[in-house]
């Protein structure tokens, strides 16, 4: 059971820097202007975060959460579907946010030295805003499953982790 306490104690930590890192994207995004300083800074912050807090936070979630789902038998529903769930945001995360990190903030660095946003930015945030919250249900999804553990069907097997 110590090894169970101890993933779940990761779990938790990966979720926060994640999550926590997630939120802070929001907000600085949501408070943009033209203002061509301040949205390059906000580039800076988001690539820098981006490698410091949430591809390190899920990778964290990902690895104990599979330690955890390995030493879970028998597998109830919630738990495959929150394995699906983690699965889509890791390789959102990983394939196609991430990666748009270091090119977002090229793209604002151009645009600093041009004195406006250039119209391939605005182009590019709107793709990083769609794959950004197509996470919002998901993640939220993955949340409710962990936490509430829902029962399907007839067979709803008691699981505590």
């Amino acid at each position: 059971m110590q090894l169970m306490t101890s993933m779940k104690f990761l779990h938790v930590i990966g979720t926060i820097m994640y999550v926590g890192c997630i939120l802070s994207h929001i907000v600085i995004s949501n408070t943009l202007t033209d203002d061509v300083q301040a949205v390059y800074n906000a580039y800076v912050y988001k690539e820098l975060s981006a490698y410091i807090l949430i591809l390190p936070g899920i990778a964290l979630k990902t690895v104990s959460g599979l330690v955890m789902y390995a030493k879970i038998k028998p597998r109830p529903l919630w738990l495959k579907i929150k394995l699906g769930l983690a699965l889509f945001l890791g390789l959102n995360a990983f394939l196609i946010l991430a990666p748009m990190m270091p090119e977002m903030r090229m793209l604002a660095e151009e645009s600093l030295k041009l004195g406006a946003l250039t119209a391939e930015f605005k182009a590019r945030e709107q793709v990083e805003l769609i794959a950004g919250v197509s996470n919002v249900i998901p993640l939220i999804l993955a949340m409710v499953f962990g936490v509430f553990k829902p029962g399907f069907g007839k067979n709803k097997p008691a699981v505590t982790l």
